[in-house]
This record gives C-alpha cells, structure tokens and sequence, in this order.
C-alpha cells in the first residue's frame, strides 16, 4: 500500500507543468529579458562614462558643455532604469502569455524606448560636435 503511495507521489511530480508544455517559448522569452537587462547595463554605462570623460578633460569645455554632460549621464541612467523597468513587465506578461496561448508581440512600448534611445543618442551627438568643433 505504502508502494503505491509513493509511485502515485512519484507519478504526479513527473507530470508536465503548464510552463513545460511551451519550454522553447519560455526560454526564449528568457533570453530576451536577458538582452535587454544587458542593453540596459551598457547605456547606464554609457552614459556614466561620457560623464566622467567630459568631467576628467573640464578645463576645454563650457559651462554648456557641463550641462549636456549632465544630461546625457541623467538620461542615460534614466532610460536604463526604464528600459529594466520595462523589460521585467514585459517578461511576466509574455510568460502569462504563453501560458495561455494568447500571446501578442508589444509594438508601443519597443516604440516609446527607441524613441527615448534615439533622443540620447542625439544629444550624444550634439555633445561630441560641439566638442569636436569648439
């Protein structure tokens, strides 16, 4: 008696879960949160980098200079802070998703962050020609 006990215990923690049924889903979907938290990593980085390059050279530039600095370091930690944010919603809501099988690709929020990227990356730019040609 107790024997089957055991192999019914035994048979029940063998059994597929809801998450196993879609493995390459949830795995990829995995990845993709990864990526992003490492796109995050790097634009953090980025910016604390440009900070502290245009602070080590202070003698050469602006008082504008100095504020766009600024700029593009809060920016840069702020769309990191976003982009992980954004990433850590999405991965639950996308393992939901496929849990249920009603999972829909998300255009806006992939929009709103390239827009935010695009506008650092442009007073990036802004940064270095006015460095460049000071």
């Amino acid at each position: 008696m107790a024997q089957k006990g055991k192999e019914r215990s035994l048979q029940k923690e063998l059994e597929p879960t809801i998450d196993s049924r879609y493995i390459q889903q949830h795995l990829a979907n995995e990845r993709t949160y990864l990526a992003w938290i490492r796109t995050a990593i790097a634009v953090i980085g980025v910016g604390f980098l440009i900070t502290n390059l245009h602070f080590s050279l202070k003698s050469s530039f602006t008082v504008a200079g100095d504020v766009i600095a600024n700029m593009i370091g809060a920016l840069s930690v702020i769309f990191g802070i976003f982009t992980i944010l954004f990433s850590t919603i999405s991965y639950f809501r996308k393992l939901k998703d496929i849990n249920q099988q009603t999972f829909r690709a998300s255009r806006i929020p992939v929009v709103i962050l390239t827009i935010l990227l695009i506008m650092v990356i442009c007073i990036f730019a802004y940064y270095l020609f006015s460095i460049t040609f000071n």
